[in-house]
């Protein structure tokens, strides 16, 4: 198959492309060439934001596949359905878990579960790129998917709270410093690797069962926040890990950019049901167990020593509500 991918370098679709490459498909990548594009790939370089560009970019080409890693506002989804309409056999939108309406009222979530999450604007704005895709594009000669998934982290991630992106909470741990996780530590949150991850979203591609769905992308594997730390810590070689448990009020009221985090994301219960992805992917399976995930992680950053410190804005907030509680 002839794939593009709407950003192509970032965390989850860097392992997709891979995996697609390696089952013999080919890949280009539509980026603004901010990151280099591996040499396995076709580069696609143009600003997605700008129509025109795109247009001039991508030319006649017709693709059997368009996915979007990277559309988080409608305008961006309106420039691929003017763009790809009628030139591919399926538009995949990724999108989120986020969109589900918090708290929730029943589990595990499905691709049934009620929507809306009032809290966080990352899962609104996810939720309104689905609905328009649904409601302006779908059956109108661009055949839409829609995949949701939820913490998907890959070697270059650390997984906590507050920001994933980064060393600082393994960091953090080395350092001798303490770590928070919220109310008790014991909310259940599901991780998955972006190789399994991978698995299910190239089972999608192509696939006509997909067409018109939404589809459900996690890990069965289901850990509290505690869990993760310690296995962060055990990963890192730490062996006493100092890990407060802080209420959530103190957490959002010390640092507010943790309300969207928490009540719009990871102080609810995040377990899924895969059945769906399962049924129509029938070789997906999580292989990878968060254990094995984050020492694979520590590895990599082991060995890219430059990246291994704490990120100066995610430390301040690791800082800034262990003060608040300290004071309570």
């Amino acid at each position: 198959m002839n794939i593009l991918f709407i950003g192509g370098t970032g965390n989850i679709s860097t392992d997709c492309a891979a995996l697609l490459h390696e089952r013999g498909h080919s890949v280009a990548m539509l980026t603004r060439g901010t990151r280099p594009v591996p040499e396995q790939y076709r580069a696609i370089v143009a600003d997605h934001a700008d129509i025109d560009a795109v247009r001039s970019a991508v030319g006649n080409d017709e693709f059997d596949a368009v996915v979007n890693f990277i559309g988080y506002e409608v305008a961006d989804i309106e420039i691929d359905a003017d763009v790809f309409r009628g030139r591919t056999g399926q538009y995949v939108q990724i999108s989120t878990t986020a969109v589900y309406a918090k708290p929730h009222d029943v589990l595990p979530l499905n691709e049934a579960s009620s929507v809306g999450n009032q809290f966080s604007e990352y899962g609104q704005k996810k939720l309104a790129c689905e609905r328009f895709l649904w409601e302006r594009c779908h059956g109108l000669d661009f055949p839409v998917t829609i995949v949701r998934p939820s913490h998907t982290y890959s070697c270059r991630w650390v997984p906590n709270p507050v920001s994933s992106t980064t060393y600082t909470l393994a960091a953090r741990m080395e350092a001798g410093k303490p770590v928070f996780v919220h109310g008790t530590g014991q909310s259940l949150w599901t991780l998955t690797h972006t190789t399994d991850f991978a698995v299910g979203l190239a089972g999608l591609i192509g696939n006509k069962q997909a067409i018109g769905e939404v589809v459900v992308i996690t890990s069965d594997e289901v850990l509290t926040w505690n869990q993760i730390c310690l296995e962060t810590a055990r990963a890192a070689g730490v062996k006493s890990p100092e890990i407060v448990q802080v209420p959530i009020e103190v957490i959002c009221e010390a640092a507010p950019i943790m309300l969207a985090k928490l009540k719009g994301d990871k102080a609810e219960h995040g377990v899924f049901d895969n059945a769906k992805i399962k049924r129509l992917v029938p070789e997906f399976q999580c292989r990878t167990s968060f254990r094995e995930g984050i020492a694979q992680s520590i590895d990599w950053f082991r060995r890219h020593p430059d990246l291994m410190v704490a990120d100066p804005q995610v430390d301040a907030v690791f800082e800034a509500v262990l003060a608040a509680w300290r004071e309570q």
